[in-house]
């Protein structure tokens, strides 16, 4: 029970930051990866389920596999990552629409999930977390018996 009300809160908490992100701040809460886009997240996530596992595909292109991070915990998965800044000669920039730096994702989970078991796949720019839907969370068909 009381894991359920942390979980509770910390989505509530969430759902106000949001809500209030940018409100009398300026630029200053907006995330540095995607300059000019105002309030919208990154990565873009799409999440679904079947009977077995929920699924978690991010679009992150130009973000390598090796600075990505993902952790599960109490419900949540979190998504972390950095995209690193173009190196090279000097350049003078005419348009940019590409940001970088650090961004973070979380995704609150439907169900419980089997920790050990996440598989992430990662292939030209998308990342594909397959988690497994814990036993004890799946729905149990009860047989009614008549007399």
């Amino acid at each position: 029970m009381e894991m359920d009300i942390l979980k509770e809160m910390e989505s509530l908490r969430r759902e106000i930051d949001s809500a209030f992100k940018g409100f009398g701040m300026g630029s200053f809460l907006e995330p540095s990866f995607l300059p000019g886009m105002g309030l919208k997240r990154f990565p873009q996530i799409n999440v679904a389920q079947d009977k077995d596992n929920v699924y978690v595909e991010a679009l992150v292109p130009g973000v390598e596999a090796k600075d990505l991070d993902l952790t599960v915990m109490r419900g949540v998965l979190s998504l972390t990552g950095e995209r690193k800044e173009e190196t090279g000669p000097q350049r003078t920039w005419h348009r940019r629409e590409r940001g970088h730096g650090k961004f973070m994702r979380t995704v609150d989970l439907s169900c419980d999930v089997d920790a050990d078991k996440i598989v992430a796949k990662f292939s030209n720019g998308v990342l594909l977390v397959t988690m497994p839907i814990q036993e004890k969370a799946k729905p149990k068909k009860i047989s009614v018996k008549t007399h």
